[in-house]
């Protein structure tokens, strides 16, 4: 049951916390690291949305995780994982990836190319039971990509076209949409739409632009339509909300 009010709020790219280290530009949805607003959190059951640019020969050297669905999505370039249970993956466009932190582990993540940025959006959310197996999974969906609409990219409710993420409650949908093409939010009590590239309009929201970010809380299944250049969207469907 939904106890929330409907509500549709606007975050644009220019109102994110940035991190800037010379080799990574970050741009951050919601707090993180050293960047901290109590009012800004998580949406739903989302607790990360970060925007990132690695440079060449560089990223994040081998750092710990715990009880965390980390979900990677590349924009362009190419992203080595390397993690402590031997899991090996070279991460570029239309290649979904998921790591489970479960109860431990360690991993990093590099840009090993000699000319060219890694652009990826790294997502966050809690899993349903704390301290599991860790694991890993990746899986190509350009096919499904390139069919059009709204694809299932990680899912904790058992869509095969999809990786599987341990949180029931959530789902992430992605989308390349053609130029003027339109779909649908889905119909949920949270949901957080996230514009990677191009130009959308969203129905209640109106134009967004890439780097902008919409929560909606009971909202129904507002329109978006992708611009005259096309966009590729995120979209994070959640049935829940963490608890406060």
């Amino acid at each position: 049951m939904r106890t929330s009010a409907p509500s549709i709020d606007v975050r644009q790219a220019t109102s994110r916390f940035a991190t800037r280290a010379g080799w990574l530009d970050s741009n951050h949805c919601f707090s993180f690291g050293t960047h901290y607003d109590p009012e800004n959190t998580h949406h739903g059951l989302l607790l990360v949305s970060n925007d990132d640019v690695v440079r060449p020969r560089t990223g994040f050297d081998t750092h710990p995780h715990r009880d965390m669905e980390i979900v990677t999505w590349v924009l362009s370039g190419e992203l080595e994982h390397k993690d402590t249970l031997g899991n090996t993956g070279l991460i570029y466009p239309g290649l979904a990836q998921r790591m489970s932190a479960g109860r431990g582990i360690w991993h990093s993540e590099k840009n090993n190319t000699a000319d060219r940025d890694v652009h990826f959006i790294q997502m966050w959310v809690l899993p349903d039971t704390a301290s599991v197996d860790p694991g890993y999974q990746q899986l190509d969906v350009n096919a499904e990509l390139d069919r059009g609409g709204l694809v299932p990219i990680a899912s904790g409710r058992g869509h095969a076209a999809a990786i599987t993420i341990r949180q029931q409650g959530a789902v992430l949908w992605g989308g390349r949409l053609k130029p003027a093409e339109v779909v649908r939010v889905p119909d949920t009590a949270f949901a957080h739409v996230y514009v990677a590239r191009g130009e959308v309009v969203l129905q209640g929201a109106g134009a967004l632009e890439a780097g902008d970010a919409v929560r909606l809380t009971a909202a129904g299944t507002p329109q978006l339509t992708a611009g005259v250049d096309g966009a590729e969207v995120l979209i994070w469907e959640m049935n829940a909300a963490l608890a406060a």
